[in-house]
C-alpha cells in the first residue's frame, strides 16, 4: 500500500457528515489558510462540490478524510480520481477535541477542522480506502447483509418461543428447528393447541408430507403427543392476545426466513465468479456462508496487507498489550470492524469440528485452564496467518501439509491431536 504524505496534494479536506447537509474544512497547501462550506446532503451537491475542486485544482490530487468507510457519503465521493479518500476513526477526532477542548464542546465546522490537523500531522499513519471491485464490493454487502438478517430471525425466534410459552409450550416440543417454513406454516395454520386437537389425523400427515417431513416415526409421535396435550391454561385473557401476537411475529419470521433464502442464493452466484473461491472453498469448516465471507475479508489486492499481523489487528483478533511502569496487561482490542471480527472468530469456532489441529489446539488449551472464548480468539489469530499465507500464495490450504509441518517441529500439538 503507498505511503502519502502531504506534499502529495494540492489541498486536505475534512467533512463532517450529517443526514441533510455536510460541513467542510478546506485547507489549500499553498495558502495556508482554512475555507469552510456546506453542501446539501445530495448526489448533485456532491458532484457540483467535486468537480468544482477539479477545477480549481487541475490535475493535481486531493486528500478527503472523513469518520466512515461505507456508506452515502463514501459511495458518493469514490468515483471521483481526484481524490484520495482517508479514514480516520470517530473516537480519535472526540479524543483529539477532548484534549483541545476542555468543555467538551462539539460543533461540525470543529470536526472537519479536527480532520485537516490530523490529515496534517498523521498522514502516514491514516488507512487510504481503495475501493474493491464492484464484485468484490457487492459480495461483501450481501454477507455482511445476509448476517445481519441472521440475527433478526434469532431475534425474532426468541421472541416467538417466549410467547409461545405463555400459552402453547407444546408446539416448540413438536419443532425443534425454529428457522423453517414447516413451523411458521404450522403455527400460522393452528395457532393455538384448541385448533390443532380439532384437526384429523390424516390433514396432519397430508401437511406434514407436503413440507417434506416424511418421518412416519416423528410425524406419530407428533400426532400422538398433539391428541393427548393437555393445555397450559384456559383462560382466553391470556391465550387470545399471545395468539395474536404470535400470528404477526410469524408472519414477520417468514419474511425474513424468504429473505434470507434469496441473499444465500445470490451470495452463492456472486461468490462462485471469484478466482480465489478455490482457496477458501478449502478451509475446514467455511461452508457456504462463511468462505465468502472470508473472501471478503481478504479481498483481491494483494498489497493491501504488509502481513498478516496487520490483519490481525485490523480485525480485532491481535490483543492490545498496555505497560505502565513494571506493569504490563492485554486486554480486548475495542476499535475495530466489528463484522470482519465476528468472521474469523465465528469460523474458528466451526473450524474445531472439522480440523485435526484446530481441535487438537482446542484440547491443549482447554487442559491449561483457558475459557472457551479466549481459546477461539486464540485459534482464530493462528488461522488468519495460515490464511494470509495461503491467499498471497493463491494456493488452497492442505491440512495434511501443516500436520507434517507440526511434526517437523515436534510441535506438543502432536499429542493432543492423537488423543483427540
Amino acid at each position: 500500500m503507498k505511503a502519502y504524505n502531504i506534499n502529495d496534494f494540492a489541498a486536505l479536506i475534512g467533512i463532517d457528515w450529517a443526514d441533510t447537509k455536510h460541513d467542510i474544512c478546506e485547507y489549500p497547501i499553498n495558502t495556508q489558510k482554512y475555507h469552510y462550506c456546506i453542501i446539501k446532503s445530495k448526489p448533485e451537491a456532491f458532484h457540483d462540490w467535486a468537480m468544482s475542486l477539479k477545477q480549481r485544482y487541475p490535475n493535481q490530487q486531493i486528500a478527503v478524510a472523513c469518520e466512515l468507510k461505507k456508506g452515502p457519503l463514501i459511495y458518493a465521493l469514490a468515483k471521483y480520481s481526484h481524490l484520495t479518500l482517508f479514514t480516520i476513526n470517530p473516537s480519535s477526532v472526540a479524543n483529539y477535541r477532548k484534549a483541545f477542548t476542555p468543555s467538551n464542546a462539539k460543533d461540525d465546522p470543529s470536526d472537519a477542522l479536527i480532520q485537516v490537523e490530523i490529515l496534517t500531522l498523521h498522514m502516514d499513519k491514516l488507512t487510504v480506502i481503495e475501493p474493491e471491485s464492484a464484485a468484490m464490493r457487492s459480495l461483501a454487502q450481501l454477507v455482511e447483509y445476509r448476517r445481519s438478517l441472521v440475527q433478526d430471525s434469532v431475534d425474532l425466534s426468541n421472541k416467538i418461543t417466549a410467547t409461545l410459552k405463555n400459552y402453547y409450550p407444546q408446539a416448540l416440543e413438536w419443532f425443534k428447528e425454529k428457522d423453517t417454513f414447516i413451523f411458521c406454516d404450522f403455527i400460522s395454520k393452528w395457532p393455538s393447541l384448541t385448533k390443532v386437537k380439532r384437526v384429523k389425523k390424516q390433514t396432519l400427515l397430508d401437511f406434514f408430507n407436503s413440507h417434506n417431513s416424511h418421518y412416519s416415526q416423528v410425524n406419530d409421535a407428533r400426532i400422538l403427543s398433539i391428541k393427548s396435550a393437555m393445555p397450559l391454561t384456559e383462560d382466553i385473557g391470556v391465550i387470545e392476545p399471545n395468539q395474536l401476537l404470535v400470528e404477526v411475529l410469524i408472519a414477520q419470521y417468514r419474511v425474513l426466513l424468504k429473505g434470507i433464502e434469496s441473499l444465500d442464493k445470490a451470495i452463492k452466484l456472486a461468490y462462485k465468479s471469484h478466482d480465489d473461491k478455490v482457496i477458501f472453498d478449502s478451509f475446514p469448516g467455511a461452508g457456504p456462508q462463511l468462505a465468502p465471507r472470508l473472501l471478503v475479508a481478504f479481498g483481491s489486492n494483494r498489497e493491501r496487507y504488509k502481513d498478516a499481523s496487520e490483519l490481525q489487528k485490523y480485525a480485532g483478533i491481535a490483543p492490545v498489550i498496555e505497560r505502565s511502569g513494571k506493569k504490563m496487561w492485554t486486554h480486548w482490542r475495542y476499535s475495530c470492524p466489528t463484522f470482519l471480527r465476528q468472521t474469523f472468530v465465528e469460523w474458528a469456532g466451526f473450524s474445531i469440528r472439522y480440523s485435526f489441529w484446530a481441535k487438537a489446539y482446542y484440547e491443549q488449551q482447554k487442559s491449561k485452564g483457558k475459557p472457551h472464548n479466549s481459546i477461539i480468539r486464540s485459534l482464530a489469530f493462528k488461522w488468519i496467518r495460515i490464511l494470509f499465507r495461503c491467499w498471497k500464495t493463491s494456493m488452497p490450504y492442505d491440512e495434511s501439509k501443516y500436520l507434517e509441518a507440526l511434526k517437523r517441529r515436534g510441535s506438543p500439538l502432536l499429542k493432543f491431536a492423537v488423543n483427540s
